[in-house]
C-alpha cells in the first residue's frame, strides 16, 4: 500500500525551443521563458511562486525576479523533483518552480561535451570519456548475457525515429531510421556508433509543482507523483565504471543500479510494474535502456536485449519507451535540463498532450535520469490520480 497520500502535485511544465545551436539565446534568457511558460501553462503567476529550483542560480533567480523571501532547492534532475514535493508536503513552499536551461556552454567541438568530461588526474590521461565508460558496462552485459549488436541497433532506431515524428524534436523529420543505419555511422567506442549515442543542444525547461489544496484555478489537471528512488554508487565520470562495482553488501552491482530506487518507487505508490503505462527513460546511449529495464525489474537479467527485439519498446508496445525521441533525438542541452525532460515528457503523456507519439490512455508514467556509465539512477513514477 502506498505510504501516504500526496498534497502536491506537478501542475505546469514548459519546453523552450530547442536546437542545435539557439543563436541570439543564453542560458539566462532561456531559464526566464522557461519559468513563464510553465507559470502560464500552471494558471499561476510570478506572484504565487516562493521557492525556485535551479542548481546554483536559485539565489540569483530569487533576487533578479523578486521572489524572495522564498524556499531554494539544490538537487538535480528528477531529485529536483523529490526534494520539492518533499518541500511542499512539509510546508516549506506552496508553488516552487523547478527549471534549467543551458546555451553556448559547448563550443569546442573536438572534445566531447563538457558536463561529461571533469579534467582530473584519474580520467584525463587515460582517454576516458563518456563513450567509452558507457561502453564498458553494455560490453561486459554482451559477454555476460549475448545481448547483441543487432538488438543496440533496434533501441537506437526506435527512439530516434519517436524523435523523427515528434515536431518538437530537434532532429524532427531526418529519419526515418532503420537498424542497419545505426551501425553504419561511424564507431565511437565498441558497441557504440554514433547513431548510439545522445547528441548535444541547446534549450531550456521548466515544472511547477505546488501543493494542490491551496492552489486554486489551475489551468491543467495535476499530475501526481507517486513514488521516487535514487540510487549512487560513485560520482559521474571520474572513475572508469565496471558491471561488477559493488557497494556494501554485494548484491546490486553497478550494472543494475537503479534496481532499489525503482523497488522504493513502486512500495511507495503502491504499484506493480503492470501498471506502468509508458517509461520515460534516460537514454544516453542505446544499451542503456535494455540495462533500465532489467534493473528496474520489467525483464528479467539476460532478457532485456530479446524484449526490445520482440518490438515491446515501440510506440505501439506493451512497453513504449522513451516517446519524444530522448537524448538522442529530441534534446540534450546540458547536464541537467537533459534529465527534467524525461518528467516533463510523462506529465506530457499523462495529460493526453503527447501529440503524434501519446500513448493511448496513459495513467502511470516511470521516468528516469542517469545510468550505469554515470555510477547512478533515480526514478519518479508518475500518476493523472493521486495514490
Amino acid at each position: 500500500m502506498p505510504t501516504q497520500s500526496r498534497t502536491a502535485a506537478i501542475v505546469g511544465i514548459h519546453n523552450t525551443r530547442q536546437a542545435r545551436r539557439l543563436d541570439g539565446s543564453t542560458s539566462r534568457s532561456l531559464t526566464i521563458e522557461a519559468i513563464r511558460g510553465a507559470l502560464d501553462d500552471a494558471g499561476l503567476t510570478l506572484s504565487d511562486v516562493d521557492g525556485i529550483s535551479a542548481g546554483p542560480e536559485g539565489a540569483t533567480l530569487i533576487h533578479d525576479m523578486r521572489l524572495g523571501p522564498a524556499w531554494q532547492g539544490s538537487n538535480f534532475g528528477i531529485g529536483m523533483v523529490q526534494e520539492a514535493i518533499a518541500a511542499v508536503e512539509q510546508g516549506l513552499t506552496d508553488v516552487a518552480v523547478l527549471v534549467a536551461a543551458q546555451a553556448g556552454a559547448y563550443t569546442d567541438h573536438a572534445a566531447t561535451a563538457p558536463w561529461t568530461r571533469p579534467e582530473n588526474e584519474f580520467v584525463a590521461p587515460w582517454g576516458m570519456f563518456t563513450a567509452a565508460e558507457f561502453a564498458l558496462v553494455a560490453r561486459r552485459h554482451m559477454e555476460i548475457y549475448g545481448t547483441t549488436r543487432d538488438q543496440l541497433s533496434i533501441v537506437a532506431s526506435t527512439i530516434r525515429n519517436n524523435g523523427h515524428r515528434n515536431p518538437d524534436a530537434v532532429y524532427f523529420g531526418r529519419g526515418p531510421f532503420e537498424p542497419d543505419d545505426i551501425v553504419a555511422s561511424r564507431p565511437i567506442a565498441d558497441p557504440f556508433h554514433l547513431l548510439d549515442c545522445a547528441m548535444t543542444s541547446e534549450g531550456g525547461c521548466a515544472l511547477v509543482i505546488a501543493n494542490v489544496e491551496r492552489s486554486n484555478d489551475l489551468r491543467k489537471k495535476p499530475i501526481h507523483v507517486l513514488g521516487t528512488g535514487s540510487d549512487f554508487i560513485g560520482p559521474s565520470y571520474q572513475f572508469p565504471p565496471t558491471w561488477d562495482l559493488a557497494g556494501r553488501d554485494g548484491r546490486v552491482p553497478n550494472g543494475l543500479i537503479g534496481r532499489r530506487a525503482a523497488d522504493l518507487a513502486f512500495a511507495q505508490a503502491g504499484l506493480e510494474r503492470s501498471d506502468v503505462d509508458v517509461l520515460e527513460l534516460y537514454d544516453p546511449f542505446s544499451f542503456e535502456i535494455i540495462r533500465q529495464l532489467e534493473a528496474f525489474r520489467f525483464v528479467s537479467e539476460g532478457e532485456g536485449g530479446p524484449f526490445v527485439a520482440d518490438g515491446h519498446i515501440g510506440p505501439t508496445g506493451t512497453t513504449p519507451v522513451t516517446t519524444d525521441g530522448g537524448l538522442m533525438s529530441f534534446s540534450h542541452a546540458g547536464s541537467n535540463p537533459q534529465m527534467l525532460q524525461r518528467v516533463i515528457r510523462g506529465v506530457q503523456q499523462l495529460r493526453n498532450e503527447a501529440g503524434p507519439l501519446q500513448v493511448p490512455n496513459a495513467r502511470v508514467a516511470l521516468c528516469s535520469n542517469g545510468g550505469a556509465g554515470a555510477l547512478f539512477n533515480t526514478v519518479v513514477l508518475l500518476g493523472d490520480e493521486p495514490s
